[in-house]
């Protein structure tokens, strides 16, 4: 029966610490609050990522841009590109889209507070995507 102790002990160990894992918001593991670098690559990256985020990115109508900039998210520093445009026929989106080790990761929950004061520059890449 002494066996058993350690084995119990691990697996309660493993329990404890299963406890500890975060939402998904928090992203991938990347060094926690290293510093990171700015996302060179964002310009091409965006456009591709919306195509393929949205079921029917033709026609997209004033589309628009901030550069990345340095947000808390999910209690972390991270790049964070905002991005607004209006689908046909439909309301004013915006994204908040986060950037980890210098390359985009996801799109934020939080878009109006993680883009609150964001000055846009028109974004025409976005207006052209096709399907």
């Amino acid at each position: 029966m002494p066996a058993i102790a350690p084995l119990a002990l691990a697996l309660i160990a493993a329990l404890a610490l299963g406890g500890c894992i975060t939402s998904d918001e928090a992203g991938p593991p990347d060094g926690g609050d290293a510093v990171q670098p700015f996302p060179a690559n964002y310009r091409s990256e965006i456009p591709a990522f919306v195509r393929s985020y949205l079921n029917n990115p033709v026609g997209l109508r004033e589309a628009g841009m901030a550069e990345p900039v340095q947000r808390p998210v999910a209690g972390r520093v991270r790049f964070v590109s905002c991005v607004r445009f209006t689908p046909p026929g439909g309301r004013p989106q915006e994204l908040a889209i986060v950037h980890v080790n210098g390359r985009l990761d996801r799109v934020a929950s939080s878009a109006m507070e993680l883009c609150t004061g964001a000055v846009y520059a028109p974004f025409p890449e976005l207006e052209k995507l096709s399907r």
